[in-house]
C-alpha cells in the first residue's frame, strides 16, 4: 500500500515536469555548396490548426567548426493567412564566451534560437516564412542548413 501511494505521487509529478513543449514543425533546407548567398532565400510553409495554443518560432542553424563569425544576421519574413509579409532582421549570437551555444557531434553545430521573445497566437491557416542571410561576407561559408521550428507552448 505504502508503494502504490508512492507511485501515485512520483508518475503524475514526472509526466507534468517532464515537457513544456511540443513540437509542431521543423523543416530546414540544405545550402548548396555549404556556401549560402545573400540572393538566396529559404522558404517554408506551415499550417497553423490549433488557435487556441501559443507558439514559439525558432531559426534553426547548422554550421561547421570553421564558420568564421560568433553570430548571424538574418532576415526573417512571416507571411500569415490572408495578411501582407512582415520582415523582421535578428542578429542571432552563436558563441557565449565558452564556445558554440547549439550541439556540436564532431564538427557540425546545431543551433535552435527563439526570434520572439512571447509566445503567439496564430490564426488558422497557411504561413510562410522566409529567410535570408544578410552577412556582410557573401556567399556565407560553412553553412549546412538552415530552417524554421515551430513549438507549441503548453500552458
Amino acid at each position: 500500500m505504502k508503494h502504490l501511494r508512492l507511485l501515485i505521487f512520483i508518475v503524475p509529478a514526472f509526466l507534468f515536469s517532464a515537457c513544456n513543449t511540443i513540437d509542431v514543425f521543423e523543416k530546414t533546407a540544405p545550402i548548396p555548396l555549404h556556401k549560402w548567398s545573400s540572393d538566396t532565400s529559404l522558404s517554408f510553409t506551415f499550417q497553423a490548426k490549433d488557435t487556441l495554443a501559443y507558439y514559439n518560432i525558432y531559426f534553426v542553424l547548422r554550421h561547421t567548426e570553421a564558420y568564421h563569425f560568433n553570430n548571424i544576421y538574418i532576415d526573417f519574413t512571416s507571411t500569415f493567412p490572408n495578411k501582407k509579409p512582415h520582415t523582421t532582421r535578428f542578429e542571432l549570437k552563436l558563441t557565449n564566451g565558452k564556445g558554440w551555444i547549439g550541439t556540436a557531434m564532431d564538427d557540425i553545430i546545431e543551433q535552435r534560437m527563439l526570434l520572439f521573445t512571447k509566445p503567439s497566437r496564430l490564426d488558422s491557416g497557411t504561413y510562410t516564412f522566409a529567410i535570408r542571410q544578410v552577412m556582410r561576407e557573401d556567399p556565407l561559408e560553412n553553412v549546412l542548413n538552415a530552417g524554421v521550428r515551430v513549438e507549441k507552448v503548453v500552458q
